[in-house]
């Protein structure tokens, strides 16, 4: 794999931190700013929110620019709307600053998913994003741990400028190794922004997107009220919330690795097995929560599930959208972040059930049943290559 897609996994692992790193301080966030625990969970929704809408329109107002300056903007806004937020006294301004980092995250993604795409051969592209998510998966288990200890020692708004600072490196990174002169070569060959949003009205694309968002709504309804899960149902103390959410982010970059390998050229598999399993786990994680063995065992196999099905199935948006070249990234990362948004919601909802903190862990396992529910008759579809007969 070539050097900068490494580079752009570096500006990822410190954006990844911060989208997860929340899971971990949502409930010294509340207490500080005075709201309840599952009003400062809509920051996640807030910053899903940003990404879903700023995707596509980020996308579509970068597609002419130089693609090195793009990345390098992207990263230094994100850093500086943290900096705004580790700053502000009131919930109303943090939320604005998770919508501007979301809107700078979701026109980095888009930027560097397609990116990714065209650094590797077309038959890759699965590797490629593996690499690429791979920050991700490095920050549930380094960044968004250390920052969750970080938040317990120095409180939450140190985490928020570490994030800042992790930025610089990857913005220096970008600078010096992301090539600038292929714009003008690719542009050439550059279908009409018009043409590339028609892709959206192929069935198939929007299936499999469809797909990818209810599979990432489970992720992030399980993972978002993961801290009251440790603390109160099994009773362990705060620091344990780093070390479940280290085997989740550990669970999640093996998930991410064998569906990098398979999710090219073996789609079907990793969803008619991975899928299943997965339904099974958010329940069997509900029921066993009250047994910190079996908590720790159930989030490391979740993590792995959850990104090897999610991120096969987000490899599906990027091939069906292969026509629509500076756009596809978009189209991808509008499909995680509208599961990122509705799984929060969804999970603060099932926080009011009689079921309690372990509402967001049932709610996840309904996540995951909805889809499979329409993957599975659909299957053949869904993982056919281009020259399938299928409905596009």
């Amino acid at each position: 794999m070539p050097l900068p897609l490494y580079l752009l996994a570096l500006a990822v692992f410190a954006m990844g931190t911060s989208e997860f790193m929340l899971a971990g301080l949502l409930p010294d966030i509340a207490s500080d700013l005075h709201v309840t625990v599952g009003t400062a969970g809509t920051l996640t929704s807030a910053f899903a929110v940003g990404m879903i809408g700023g995707a596509p329109l980020v996308a579509a107002l970068a597609r002419t620019w130089p693609r090195r300056s793009s990345l390098l903007g992207f990263v230094l806004v994100f850093a500086a709307a943290h900096a705004v937020g580790a700053l502000t006294t009131g919930f109303p301004v943090l939320f604005a600053t998770r919508v501007v980092a979301a809107l700078a995250n979701a026109g980095f993604l888009a930027v560097a998913l397609t990116a990714a795409a065209t650094l590797v051969g077309p038959d890759r592209k699965g590797r490629a994003l593996a690499v690429l998510l791979s920050g991700t998966t490095v920050a549930t288990i380094a960044g968004v741990p250390g920052g969750s200890v970080l938040g317990t020692v120095l409180g939450w708004r140190a985490t928020f400028w570490a994030v800042a600072a992790l930025c610089l490196p990857a913005a220096l990174g970008i600078l010096k190794a992301v090539p600038k002169g292929r714009d003008e070569d690719e542009a050439t060959g550059r279908p009409a922004l018009r043409a590339e949003l028609a892709q959206l009205a192929r069935p198939r694309l929007l299936l499999v997107m469809l797909l990818g968002a209810l599979v990432n709504a489970a992720t992030f309804a399980s993972l978002t009220f993961l801290a009251p899960v440790v603390t109160d149902t099994a009773g362990l103390g705060e620091l344990w919330i780093s070390v479940a959410l280290v085997l989740f982010g550990a669970g999640s970059f093996v998930g991410v690795t064998v569906a990098g390998r398979l999710s090219d050229r073996r789609p079907g598999p990793v969803i008619a097995v991975g899928g299943p399993l997965l339904l099974l786990g958010w329940p069997a994680l509900a029921m066993l929560a009250y047994e910190p063995v079996a908590l720790f065992i159930l989030v490391f196999v979740q993590g792995a599930l959850s990104f090897a099905l999610g991120g096969t199935l987000i490899t599906r948006v990027l091939y069906e959208a292969d026509r629509a070249p500076t756009m596809a990234g978009s189209y991808a990362t509008a499909a995680l972040n509208v599961g990122a948004a509705v799984g929060p919601v969804v999970a603060a909802a099932a926080l009011g059930t009689r079921a309690g903190t372990l509402g967001p862990l049932w709610a996840g396992g309904l996540l995951v049943a909805v889809a499979l529910l329409i993957a599975f008759p659909l299957l053949t579809a869904i993982t056919a290559g281009r020259s399938a007969e299928v409905p596009r």
